[in-house]
């Protein structure tokens, strides 16, 4: 077997084995906990929740409430329309967040990102997270108590008085509301410089009587979001329970309608491919959490949940319970900070990594910390397949040496064909003794692509996945390294001022990147030793070509690193031959 041919099996082998273990592991996640309640009732808020437990004392331990009640309408609107509908509310302005709370029910339903923007336009809209009831996409966080039958505790009907009508990074909002049976309930939001949410809520006894109460948090979704529904990427709810990851499909809940999951520690919410909502309980006590799905007039509905541990107020007394909302971008800086600080079990996984996270992690790591000196994520591509070819030097050195060794045999294995093309034993035979007598491994030209197939995968899930690659510039025309060559042959490349997607499919548009990449990787197979079959040699001369309109597709800084890296290749290669007499 040729080189040529080992070499063309490893890339074939290695993308089969990377991606097609991605795919069987997103089918084979662990299943989702089923409802451990013997029965299920259907509430006036239109969730399913999971039937009341019975506890030690006798008594039953309440869900949480679903985050829409029965009467209240239905309307979907546009966004702007129902900020505007005269609710009062508290503003939050901070460096970093735009938005406002709902006095009415005690809501974070209003929020928009600073920093990030729907286009690469700066002036257009800030991208927006959270939005009110009855808007269309209506996404929210929703904090409280549950008490037992005959308490009155806050819903989302209650209407809160604010200290203040301006929540700040330096200034918290405390909310407070009288239930008129001698329980006031209080409610202060800190929020950071960036996207945590410090939720304080308390509750003070003036009655005679103790209030057994449960905290808890919600966060409600309606309508299903629309999705990549690509396979390297989860989106949909997940959280970490008892230090593992659960991942829920939209789809997958619809079928289940209710996963219910006791945890210590850990988070739960919802993931977008950039942005995340979850919700973060008392890391050090037991909490129930749940995924819900109902439908309601045609309108599918997710929430995710948490309720703490049964608190009493005392006659006099005050009950306090601290939690966290995370509501931003899927920053990894942030994440890990998080994590160090509030002690959020397995932060960083709101990311996905995927399960090759070990590799595709580290390079991540690596582009910021390189960025951090360079200033341009495009230039730390260059710079980090510079460092990788450093790093295996030796073994692609061996193996270029292998290959040139191979190319410089070529004129005496045409004569081994010409001489026992008939007889395909004797062939080998003679093969095996020539490559032993020249110490020749016809095997060891694949090692250098093996190298790069999973640094290749590793760095298209980051572009993929992560934010700080959105958006991203490198030079010229390349204003989005996580996005494909905007350029295009059939304009000439701009110079003719025309849209060819008007006519040209995506798939046949053929940017300066993807021409680059298909130009060095003809070169470097040029180097290598040719197939003696003519038709395998044209199947070869064929592959750049069909790889420039297979990348054409893929983010540009992924191209950017297959051209780059492909250049070094050659000059390598092309060194080595030199000193090796290889023409």
């Amino acid at each position: 077997m040729s080189d040529q041919r080992n070499m063309i099996l490893a890339i074939v082998l290695s993308v089969v084995i990377l991606v097609g273990w991605e795919f069987y592991s997103s089918l084979n996640r662990p299943p989702p906990v089923s409802p451990t309640a013997e029965t299920t009732g259907e509430t006036a808020t239109g969730t399913t929740p999971v039937a009341p437990a019975p506890t030690a004392g006798g008594s039953v331990v309440p869900s949480v409430p679903g985050a829409v009640t029965a009467d209240e309408p239905l309307a979907v609107t546009d966004r702007a329309a129902v900020l505007k509908n005269g609710d009062s509310r508290v503003r939050i302005s901070t460096p970093r967040l735009h938005g406002s709370i709902l006095l009415r029910g005690g809501r974070i339903d209003d929020l928009t990102l600073i920093d990030y923007r729907e286009e690469l336009d700066p002036e257009s809209p800030e991208i927006v997270l959270f939005s009110p009831q009855n808007a269309k996409g209506a996404y929210f966080a929703e904090h409280g108590w549950i008490g037992a039958k005959g308490v009155d505790v806050p819903g989302p009907k209650t209407v809160w008085s604010a200290n203040t009508t301006t929540l700040t990074a330096e200034s918290p909002v405390t909310l407070t509301w009288d239930n008129g049976q001698g329980l006031v309930f209080s409610r202060t939001y800190a929020l950071d410089d960036d996207y945590m949410f410090t939720v304080t809520q308390r509750v003070r006894n003036k009655g005679s009587e103790a209030a057994p109460l449960f905290p808890y948090g919600l966060i409600s979704r309606q309508g299903t979001p629309e999705v990549t529904k690509f396979f390297i990427l989860h989106e949909g709810l997940l959280g970490v329970f008892d230090g593992t990851l659960k991942e829920v499909d939209y789809d997958d809940l619809k079928e289940e309608g209710d996963i219910s999951q006791p945890t210590t520690g850990g988070w739960i919410g919802f993931t977008d491919k950039f942005l995340l909502a979850a919700l973060i309980p008392d890391q050090k006590s037991e909490t129930a959490t749940r995924f819900l799905h109902s439908r309601r007039d045609g309108d599918d509905r997710y929430q995710a949940d948490f309720r703490g541990e049964r608190m009493i107020a005392e006659a006099g007394g005050t009950i306090e319970f601290t939690s966290h909302l995370f509501a931003g971008a899927k920053e990894i800086s942030l994440l890990d900070r998080y994590e160090e600080t509030l002690g959020v079990v397995e932060f960083w996984r709101a990311i996905d990594f995927g399960y090759l996270y070990f590799l595709t992690r580290p390079i991540f790591y690596f582009l910021i910390y390189i960025n951090d000196y360079v200033g341009n994520f495009g230039v730390s591509i260059l710079v980090l397949t510079i460092l990788i070819k450093i790093l295996f030097f030796p073994l692609a050195n061996k193996s270029y040496k292998a290959m040139s060794k191979m190319k410089k045999l070529q004129p005496e294995m045409t004569k081994l064909r010409e001489r026992f093309g008939d007889d395909k034993a004797r062939l080998n035979q003679e093969m095996m003794a020539l490559y032993k007598k020249e110490k020749a491994n016809p095997a060891a030209g694949c090692l250098p692509m093996l190298i790069q197939i999973p640094v290749f995968f590793a760095l298209y899930k980051v572009l993929f996945v992560t934010i700080e690659m959105r958006h991203a510039p490198f030079f010229g025309w390349i204003v989005d390294l996580s996005a494909p060559d905007p350029t295009s042959v059939w304009n000439l490349f701009g110079l003719i001022p025309w849209d060819p997607s008007l006519l040209i499919p995506s798939t046949l548009n053929i940017g300066v990147w993807p021409l680059v990449m298909g130009l060095t990787m003809f070169l470097q197979q040029k180097l290598n030793p040719q197939p003696a079959d003519p038709l395998q040699a044209k199947i070869f001369l064929f592959l750049p070509l069909m790889f420039t309109f297979l990348l054409a597709q893929f983010p540009a800084g992924l191209v950017v690193y297959w051209a780059w890296n492909n250049t070094l290749s050659i000059i390598q290669q092309k060194i080595i031959m030199t000193r090796m007499g290889v023409k």
